[in-house]
């Protein structure tokens, strides 16, 4: 084996061309897979980042204000929710599970001598899943069905608030002040809001019965299940349009009546964005692979051609058929091996190297409260892909000097060494 592998070296170096050109042609091809994938996955892991911010079949409502006659009730009519609105989704949206009213309203929040101006959500104990608030085991917990059934007066702060009331201070079983009243500090979500702001939130029956006496409130949200295609949420959303419609008296057509934002849709679009950027990918990966191919086809048939004399000499004195195949085919797996890996490592190493700093932006980045919106993120490739690439380049470069090689050692030894 050790005299077959000097023999291949020493084959390579007396045609340094023309294996740095085979060499190229399969470092290259692998490379550019890697890089493809690479920058398909970042992207795709980067949209993915900020959808996992949410629910991605939640539905919002929002009542507007009609823009159509109806029924016999006039146009330019403000609409809005009540409790009887929650119940009827319930009962009458096949697909609905979670769901959660949400009242706001902005109010002074002091605790000692510091105070400020921030938002109050009254909302239920589905909000925690639906917005996919965090709430870390020291951090307390979230409002519970047994608040919003007694009303209590607890509230949970955003870590923003509670860092800026509290300074140093835990929150947790503190108390307060919320306009003129006091509430028990529960919990601290430490999930940062998408665009900034400063947020707290409290059981939404006390905020009904605190701050909205007339029970109108103006956001439902809910999630759905069983809607995987565009068409099947195109239904959803014009049969929610057509029940709300009968619920509320406006017409279904109308557009301000209800603003319908249904996230699913746009995942679902979004998915069907990637699918085409996956297939475009992978048609430019198979290109570049079938490039490689031919690449190395072309040099190992003008390789085993330019021996032809040299083959019809090894017959001459004795070599077996075999032996001259096995030598050339080996040649070939060496070649291909070595410079596919060549490629393999560059194509890993720039994806790696791009994710580091990426990883230390991101890093920087976090010092600020605000959280950043992600298009590019994590470019790394399943080594098993490129593993698969460079294998088919190695069974091609076999391929291409066995086809060759066999016609060359079929040709009589007289007849092969009269070969120029």
């Amino acid at each position: 084996m050790s005299d077959q592998l000097q023999e291949i070296l020493s084959t390579l170096k007396k045609n340094k061309m023309r294996t740095t050109l085979t060499g190229l042609s399969v470092s290259w091809g692998i490379f550019i897979l890697i890089v493809l994938l690479g920058a398909g996955n970042g992207l795709r892991n980067g949209v993915m980042q900020n959808f996992s911010s949410r629910a991605v079949n939640r539905v919002n409502l929002w009542p507007g204000t009609t823009s159509m006659p109806h029924k016999g009730l006039k146009s330019e009519r403000n609409l809005y929710f009540t409790e009887d609105e929650l119940d009827f989704i319930r009962k009458e949206v096949e697909e609905s599970r979670l769901i959660t009213p949400r009242f706001n309203t902005s109010q002074t929040i002091s605790y000692g001598n510091e105070y400020g101006s921030y938002q109050v959500r009254g909302v239920m104990p589905n909000y925690f899943d639906i917005e996919k608030l965090t709430i870390a085991p020291e951090e307390g917990r979230f409002i519970n069905q047994l608040d919003i059934n007694q009303s209590n007066k607890v509230i949970v702060l955003d870590k923003k608030v509670a860092d800026l009331l509290f300074k140093e201070e835990s929150p947790l079983g503190k108390y307060v002040k919320v306009g003129q009243l006091m509430f028990k500090v529960v919990g601290v979500n430490s999930k940062k809001e998408q665009w900034g702001g400063s947020n707290t939130y409290i059981p939404f029956s006390t905020a009904q019965t605190i701050f909205n006496p007339n029970r109108k409130f103006y956001q439902i949200t809910f999630t759905v299940d069983g809607l995987v295609t565009e068409e099947e949420n195109d239904r959803f959303n014009e049969s929610l349009r057509a029940l709300m419609g009968r619920r509320l008296n406006f017409n279904p057509e109308d557009q301000q009546a209800l603003w319908v934002y249904n996230a699913q849709t746009e995942y679902v679009e979004t998915m069907k964005i990637f699918g085409g950027i996956t297939f475009l990918v992978t048609i430019i990966g198979i290109l570049t692979l079938i490039a490689g191919i031919v690449g190395v086809s072309n040099i190992m048939l003008v390789s085993v051609k330019e021996r032809t004399r040299e083959i019809g000499i090894r017959k001459a004195i004795g070599a077996t058929p075999t032996s001259i195949l096995k030598t050339i085919i080996l040649e070939s797996i060496f070649i291909t091996t070595v410079f596919g890996y060549i490629g393999l490592i560059m194509g890993i190493g720039l994806t790696e190297t791009v994710n580091f700093f990426m990883e230390q932006a991101a890093n920087a980045q976090a010092v600020s409260d605000e959280p950043q919106m992600s298009i590019f993120s994590n470019p790394t490739v399943n080594v098993g892909y490129a593993l698969f690439a460079t294998l088919v380049l190695i069974i091609s470069g076999v391929i291409a000097g066995y086809l060759p090689a066999r016609k060359a050692v079929k040709v009589k030894p007289i007849e092969a060494m009269r070969q120029e």
